[in-house]
């Protein structure tokens, strides 16, 4: 099967993610994968922690690819979902998420809990001695990506951030064409994502979404995905961000809310790259303008890189040109590429630098809005090294 990046999809990644427990929610469109009934040969053992939408989805790519041993939830009707869908590997139940990185058994774990847990569990289950699928962000403030960076680099175990457009073939092949100069050098990425409404006020998200301090809001807990798109094509993280934004429409709605719905922000990067990104999720249905795109301009020409990934030259003078062919993807490539470097096999797509460059991005530009100052990166990210 061949598929496009699915802009509709990739908008509703946010609250889906949270909210549904369907198997097939993904970052981008995939096909459904079909749980194979019988065990995984040499599968490694897994526990999965956080059994929401994004858990249960990641849950269907650990069957696939691996064994769970362990569901973990705080809540017990999400776990039990879990474990049910998880039936052919018999896993254990657990409220405690260390009670998953005290078996000696499971030699890998999932994290995916509200973001404000992630880096917390992410540097726990590395001092177990447990390699880490962590879903985006990998943390949501500057000193707990510091955190992780520094607890995977002393452990010597694979550390995967959910960033799954890093495990796109056509998206690489893209990227990788932009960056040979197939448009010219790049001076400028215009991206937004926007959307019709605001997460589900009654989901089973609720109780942390709209509280910045857990989930760090649309722009750290979604936005992690489109500008790590951006820094991708533009091969270098911003020097420094400005941006506006704030509380617009659903003010105190729901009641405590302190998340923004809907900013601007300018980053500027080396060589005078500028990005321009703007989300909000009030855009009308049928109002041309509205879903996702990373238009990426450069001297000879633009790429809709998150569409159908044509060339349109600067002059006119030629038609649109197929930067690079349909390809086939594998369901679950993100997964299937943690366990072959837990065997030691391939290259990590998304390793602890693009998972806290990534994150560092949001909240550069999160502290950008929320300070009204200009926020320069080498004040944000420190030594990464």
């Amino acid at each position: 099967m061949t598929h496009d990046l699915d802009r509709r999809a990739f908008l509703q990644t946010g609250a889906t993610l949270a909210a549904s427990a369907s198997l097939a929610t993904r970052a981008v469109a995939q096909p459904q994968v079909v749980i194979p009934t019988a065990p995984v040969t040499g599968a490694i053992a897994t526990g999965i922690i956080g059994t929401g939408g994004r858990g249960t989805a990641d849950l269907g790519a650990v069957l696939e690819h691996g064994k769970v041993a362990a569901v973990c939830d705080v809540k017990a009707d999400r776990m039990k979902a879990a474990a049910d869908v998880a039936m052919r590997d018999t896993p254990a139940q657990y409220a405690d998420y260390r009670r998953v990185l005290d078996r000696k058994d499971i030699e890998a774990v999932v994290i995916a809990t509200p973001p404000h847990l992630h880096a917390e569990m992410a540097v726990a289950a590395l001092q177990a001695g447990k390699h880490v699928y962590c879903e985006k962000p990998v943390a949501i403030t500057p000193a707990s990506v510091a955190q992780v960076v520094k607890a995977v680099k002393a452990s010597g175990k694979v550390f995967i951030a959910g960033q799954q457009l890093r495990s796109y073939k056509r998206l690489g092949a893209a990227v990788g064409k932009i960056r040979a100069g197939a448009i010219g050098d790049v001076l400028m990425i215009k991206a937004q994502r926007h959307s019709e409404s605001d997460l589900s006020h009654t989901g089973t998200s609720a109780d942390w979404f709209f509280d910045v301090e857990k989930s760090g809001g649309y722009l750290i807990e979604m936005s992690v995905h489109n500008l790590d798109l951006c820094n991708w094509a533009i091969g270098a993280t911003p020097l420094k961000a400005a941006g506006f934004g704030g509380i617009l429409l659903y003010k105190d709605d729901p009641p405590g809310r302190s998340i923004m719905d809907g900013y601007t922000l300018s980053y500027d990067y080396p060589g005078g790259v500028k990005l321009y990104f703007t989300q909000m999720v009030f855009h009308p249905k049928g109002l041309p303008g509205g879903g996702q795109f990373v238009h990426v301009y450069g001297q000879k020409g633009a790429c809709d890189l998150m569409g159908d990934t044509s060339v349109y030259p600067l002059d006119g003078k030629a038609p649109p040109a197929e930067l690079v062919p349909k390809m086939e993807e594998a369901p679950n490539a993100h997964m299937l590429a943690f366990y072959e470097c837990i065997r030691g096999k391939g290259t990590n797509p998304a390793d602890i630098t693009v998972g806290a460059t990534g994150a560092l991005t949001a909240i550069m530009g999160h502290q950008a809005i929320t300070t009204g100052k200009v926020v320069e990166w080498k004040t944000i990210a420190g030594d990464l090294s």
